[in-house]
């Protein structure tokens, strides 16, 4: 892509002279003092990034939610060039990067690519997750990721241990289960877990009732209340919002409703965060 660092161009055989010239006569831009961009003009992202990682040094690779981007994830965060590299390696500031210091092993994570080095998504999107002190969104990284086609919940998952020490990690792990599709057996821990907690009664679980076609509907959680009334709360994990299982869910809402049940709604996500 055009950019070298000064050691680059010296292996090659040019002097420090002669790539001074080059700048001097414009023909070159020094983003930093030990790296040179043979061209003019506006940098492109993948220019900011080569710029990144040669400036940080041997070992560097991209990071967090520039190396997620780079691998494909659609995701509106800062516009900021992250670049990992080992504990202790000081790298002088640069406007427009966040270079990350970490004692993690994550040399045995990268594999070979074309262009700059970055971490694989799986890992890039957990620390970007990591990073993040909206949990919330954290969580919707994740589930872009999968939803988006570059990885599993699975494989997301299986990086968690991997990652030593990962902020937040049992929590992805429990949420990775529900984007996987395995919403029903955590969601009915955290309904049991949060009656306890404020004293409400235990409900019924996955109720079996028959629609007027004599189709057997499961309910997540039902109460009867005293006064004959029942009450229904659906638990949706995030394979709720494919549009089939969207239809699904609303047609069998409407069978329930007006039978006079009143139906509530909440996702996996607020039972395990609120």
């Amino acid at each position: 892509s055009g950019v070298l660092a000064r050691h680059q161009l010296q292996r090659a055989g040019w002097s420090d002279r002669q790539i001074a010239h080059e700048v001097d006569f414009e023909r070159w831009q020094r983003p930093t003092p030990g790296v040179f961009v043979t061209n003019t003009g506006a940098l492109t992202e993948l220019q900011r990034e080569w710029i990144g990682v040669l400036h940080a040094g041997s070992g560097a690779v991209l990071s967090h939610l520039t190396a997620a981007r780079s691998g494909g994830l659609h995701w509106v965060g800062r516009d900021i060039i992250d670049v990992l590299t080992p504990k202790g390696d000081l790298v002088e500031p640069l406007d427009g990067y966040f270079f990350h210091q970490t004692r993690r092993p994550y040399e045995r994570w990268v594999k070979p690519i074309s262009g700059p080095p970055r971490l694989p998504i799986e890992h890039a999107a957990l620390l970007a997750a990591e990073r993040d002190g909206n949990v919330r969104r954290a969580i919707g990284l994740l589930a872009a990721c999968v939803q988006q086609g570059l990885t599993t919940a699975d494989r997301l998952g299986s990086t968690i241990p991997v990652i030593r020490k990962l902020r937040n990690g049992k929590t992805f792990g429990l949420v990775l289960g529900d984007i996987a599709g395995g919403a029903q057996s955590f969601a009915e821990i955290n309904v049991a877990k949060v009656c306890a907690e404020v004293g409400l009664a235990l409900p019924d679980r996955q109720v079996v009732r028959l629609d007027k076609e004599g189709r057997r509907r499961y309910l997540d959680c039902v109460w009867v209340l005293p006064d004959g009334r029942v009450c229904v709360l659906e638990v949706d994990g995030s394979f709720h919002a494919e549009v089939r299982a969207w239809w699904k869910d609303m047609k069998r809402e409407r069978a329930v409703v007006v039978q006079g049940d009143t139906v509530l709604r909440c996702s996996s996500m607020e039972l395990r965060l609120e």
